[in-house]
């Protein structure tokens, strides 16, 4: 067993709070190359066991009846107690790596923030921009230096499109972790249970149907796509349980089809759409045009509480990562664990998709690129590829719009997809989830 399966087994240890002496056999066998016994097998629990059990109010994992654990004496024991130090030196090496990439994305999410705002048709200089924003947005005394216009397009046209493109980034990022993590499935996107092609249903019959006005900042158009991508992904459980698929596969299937169900209404409304075409168009490529602080104001409680949710799931993704039966092994709530994952994922897809249009590439490479470097520890990955999908997104909002406003979905797979593959190249062991 590698260091990072091994450490994906150790952490997923941790989703009961504690470390009873029964699951620590367990785990330690496994990050030793031992064999894990199956879920389902004779087991026993240890008196040990038992009474941390009771007194945490967590029920003791069992290991099977005779399994001997590190404190045993006799070769199998001795043998994983030989390999333990590399393991534990594997996590902090691991652990360090993710310092490093935090420290490196909180400095790339600055500089993002900078020259987004400060680039663009008409160039503010990097100090007049950070001057501006610490006067407005923290009420510095900072002599004024600029003129007045430059405060207006700082406040009022480009950092609500930064932050906008930020928080988009840092949600399809958190989503795109949960679903790989859920499915363990490394194809895995946001999009990946019929959320893209029930909003751009959505957005489609929005184009259609002659009603404008706005409300809290959305027109119809992006209001239809964020019930869409909702209703989508409501259908898509719906039929898995239905159909007795309960199981992630089942969804991860029915997903698919219902998606190539939606997609078919998708082209039919875009044949009956006529001079609203275009608008379906760059709906589906994506982009940040017109957004403002009402838009982001009205999103934003959606992105962040469903973003909360999963930050506070990595102990379950851990577990999950190991398959279903082990987390459930382990003492995992799988059902309750799988449906708040599900419905945080697909509340910050929806309002991310209300926001900017359909945006690929985002949710499925970032957390690939986290994992190759800071290892599979849920706990890193998820605050990581937060950060650094916000800083991705935001610099390809800022190169798809400096030469006249190219969609961002473009530029996201034209940028992202050449240093993915450097990524892989460089990778010196093999990957997977």
């Amino acid at each position: 067993m590698t260091a990072r399966q091994g450490e994906a087994v150790r952490t997923a240890a941790e989703v009961a709070g504690t470390r009873a002496p029964a699951v620590s056999a367990v785990v330690d066998r496994a990050a030793g190359g031992l064999p894990v016994p199956a879920p389902g097998t004779a087991t026993a629990v240890t008196p040990s066991a038992a009474r941390i059990g009771a007194a945490t109010g967590t029920a003791p994992a069992a290991v099977p009846a005779g399994t001997r654990t590190i404190a045993a004496t006799g070769p199998t024991s001795a043998g994983a107690a030989r390999q333990m130090p590399a393991v534990h030196a594997a996590l902090a090496r691991s652990r360090q790596r993710s310092v490093i990439l935090g420290v490196l994305g909180v400095v790339a999410l600055l500089g993002a923030l900078v020259a987004g705002v400060g680039l663009g048709e008409v160039v503010i200089a990097p100090a007049d921009t950070i001057a501006i924003l610490a006067r407005q947005l923290l009420g510095w005394p900072v002599h004024v230096t600029w003129p007045a216009s430059d405060t207006v397009i700082v406040m009022e046209l480009r950092l609500p499109r930064v932050l906008a493109a930020m928080a988009v980034g840092a949600s399809l990022a958190l989503a795109g972790t949960a679903f790989q993590g859920l499915l363990r499935n490394p194809l895995a996107d946001p999009y990946v249970l019929g959320t893209a092609s029930g909003a751009a249903l959505g957005a489609a019959l929005g184009v259609l149907i002659p009603v404008r006005g706005i409300v809290l900042g959305f027109g119809l158009l992006q209001g239809l796509a964020f019930l869409g991508a909702l209703v989508a992904v409501v259908l898509v459980y719906r039929l898995s349980r239905a159909g007795q698929l309960a199981s992630m596969t089942g969804v991860l299937l029915t997903g698919y089809a219902v998606s190539s169900m939606l997609a078919a209404g998708l082209a039919v409304t875009m044949w009956l759409s006529g001079d609203g075409l275009r608008q379906i168009f760059f709906f589906l490529l994506g982009g940040f045009d017109g957004v403002a602080w009402p838009q982001l104001a009205a999103a934003l409680p959606a992105l962040v509480l469903g973003g909360a949710v999963l930050l506070g799931r990595a102990r379950s993704l851990n577990a999950l990562l190991l398959g279903e039966e082990t987390a459930a092994h382990l003492g995992l709530d799988v059902r309750r664990e799988r449906i708040v994952l599900l419905g945080a994922a697909s509340l910050v897809t929806a309002a991310s998709v209300a926001i900017a249009g359909l945006i690929g590439f985002v949710g499925l490479v970032v957390p690939h690129v986290v994992r190759l470097i800071a290892g599979p520890n849920a706990r890193a990955v998820l605050p990581l590829s937060a950060i650094w999908g916000a800083a991705f997104l935001a610099t390809c909002d800022l190169l798809a719009r400096i030469p006249g406003d190219v969609p961002v979905g473009v530029v996201t797979a034209l940028v992202g997809a050449p240093f993915f593959l450097w990524i892989l190249r460089r990778a010196r062991a093999g990957y997977e989830l």
